[in-house]
């Protein structure tokens, strides 16, 4: 009998599932730090209560997988990020600390127990060796791990430090500071150059366009404001969007960014010329903590206040080209759904875009900009 059970529960039996994109991962608390591997399907979180993550995700179904996980860190885990070879897990904290740990094990290898005088809030590797830290009060240092120490420590700006940025040489880091302005620091020469003017509102983020030619940054107020490479000192441009805020900015081709906002709404936004395509995907109601990209731009991840992270097929993306026509379009409509998931079932509230026959790259919700020149 057992062996006849055996039997039908092999004709019974089904090839797993494949999704368009993996499955959310949840999480016990908040999830408010991410990053994805530059090589393999590995996503990296660190929660509010100071615990680290390594997970391999799969567009199988039921094949996301939790690696390892270190709770080494004493409070809330705000930001990691791998290595550029993959090998190296970069985690920072409230808790003033920085910790290296092995991407195969989830070892600690190298800490840093007091590396700020505050609380760390962003972290960005440069290259296999060298990294930057920036901290709540405004504090910048760059490491070596070679050396065990940092190369270079400064305190241009005056409120938190929300994110940097490096060139593809690894010469001028950029960082954005929660006092509204820009800050250019030579990695080489290991000084200060410049701050930009002040911005309205906290700047939030920062990203590279244009092959390096230009520099984009989020700000609190949901403006983003462009600045020309070799011209930090004011913005060239802004374009406001019709958020409430811009939180966290990731690039997918040299033109579109992906941006999250306090509205739980992930907004695909053209750059020069200015326009917002649609949108990508959200977490109902919560706010956008972080968003990483795969390698290759097709795959993003985002979590959000709602415990989960959250994977978006990004790829039709990388395929649109935003001219400058720009068609008229009544100010104040829905955002254009620009993936599957963004139009969910039961709880989409972008069900009325169905509706719309546009093609998804002509013009979205479009926002008010300074300029539209293809600079």
């Amino acid at each position: 009998m057992a062996a006849a059970e055996e039997g039908c529960s092999e004709t019974v039996s089904r090839e797993p599932r494949l999704r368009d994109t993996p499955e959310d991962i949840c999480f016990e608390a908040t999830a408010n730090a991410i990053a994805l591997h530059p090589a393999r399907p590995l996503l990296a979180a660190g929660d509010v209560d100071g615990d680290v993550y390594l997970y391999s995700y799969s567009c199988t179904e039921g094949e996301n997988r939790q690696l390892w996980s270190s709770g080494h860190h004493l409070k809330s885990c705000r930001d990691v990020a791998f290595s550029q070879d993959g090998q190296k897990l970069f985690t920072v904290s409230k808790d003033k600390a920085i910790h290296v740990l092995t991407v195969e094990e989830g070892r600690l290898e190298t800490r840093f127990p007091k590396a700020h005088g505050s609380a760390l809030n962003c972290v960005l590797p440069i290259d296999n060796h060298i990294f930057a830290t920036g901290d709540d009060g405004g504090g910048l240092k760059v490491w070596d791990l070679r050396k065990g120490d940092a190369i270079l420590e400064a305190r241009q700006q005056e409120e938190y430090i929300s994110a940097m940025a490096v060139d593809g040489n690894g010469k001028i880091l950029l960082t954005a500071s929660g006092d509204g302005t820009l800050g250019v620091f030579n990695v080489k020469r290991r000084r200060f150059e410049l701050l930009s003017e002040p911005q309205n509102g906290d700047l939030t983020s920062v990203v590279l366009l244009k092959r390096g030619r230009k520099v984009a940054c989020g700000s609190s107020e949901g403006t983003i404001y462009l600045f020309n490479w070799d011209g930090f000192g004011a913005a060239s441009d802004r374009f406001a969007l019709r958020a409430e805020s811009i939180d966290c900015m990731v690039p997918i081709t040299d033109s579109i960014v992906c941006v999250g906002s306090l509205d739980g709404v992930i907004r695909a936004v053209n750059v020069l010329p200015n326009r917002v395509l649609g949108c990508v995907g959200q977490h109902l109601g919560e706010s956008i903590e972080k968003l990483a990209v795969a390698p290759g731009g097709q795959l993003l991840a985002s979590c959000a206040h709602d415990q989960k992270v959250k994977f978006w097929d990004v790829s039709a993306l990388r395929g649109l080209v935003v001219d400058d026509y720009r068609k008229k379009k009544k100010k104040g409509g829905p955002l254009r759904a620009l993936s599957s998931k963004a139009v969910g079932s039961g709880e989409d509230f972008f069900a009325d875009l169905r509706d719309e026959a546009e093609p998804a790259a002509g013009p979205g919700e479009d926002g008010d900009s300074d300029s539209d020149s293809s600079g």
